[in-house]
């Protein structure tokens, strides 16, 4: 005997009701992060015998800034998703649980801009 609705079956949908949304986009982002991770590591590689400005030259490139912040946000989102998934399943004291969630979430947001923010300023030469 099951205790979920046939509907939470057919959405696929967990008592807490995002639990198909977290699992769908860890696998986006892991699938999307696999490309990037090989053209970071690769660029870093190219870049390991360069110096400073030669790392500035090739961050100020559209193609480079782009992948860059795509790489880096990309990679946050799926780090907070993961963790979240992590502390909603082994944290089970409530103010510790809502802390450490608000805690992730604060400190990818605030990674996110200041990526934005660094990335751009090279981009743009500022």
């Amino acid at each position: 005997m099951s205790l979920r609705s046939p509907l939470s079956k057919a959405l696929g949908l967990g008592s807490a009701k995002h639990g198909f949304s977290h699992w769908w986009w860890q696998r986006v982002t892991a699938i999307a992060l696999i490309p990037l991770t090989v053209w970071f590591v690769y660029s870093l590689v190219c870049l390991s015998s360069g110096g400073y400005q030669d790392a500035v030259i090739w961050l100020s490139s559209p193609v480079s800034a782009t992948l860059m912040l795509l790489f880096v946000l990309t990679a946050l989102y799926h780090g907070q998703t993961g963790l979240q998934v992590v502390i909603e399943d082994y944290v089970h004291t409530k103010w510790v649980n809502l802390a450490l969630l608000l805690l992730i979430k604060f400190a990818a947001v605030v990674m996110a801009v200041l990526t934005v923010i660094s990335v751009l300023k090279i981009a743009l030469g500022g």
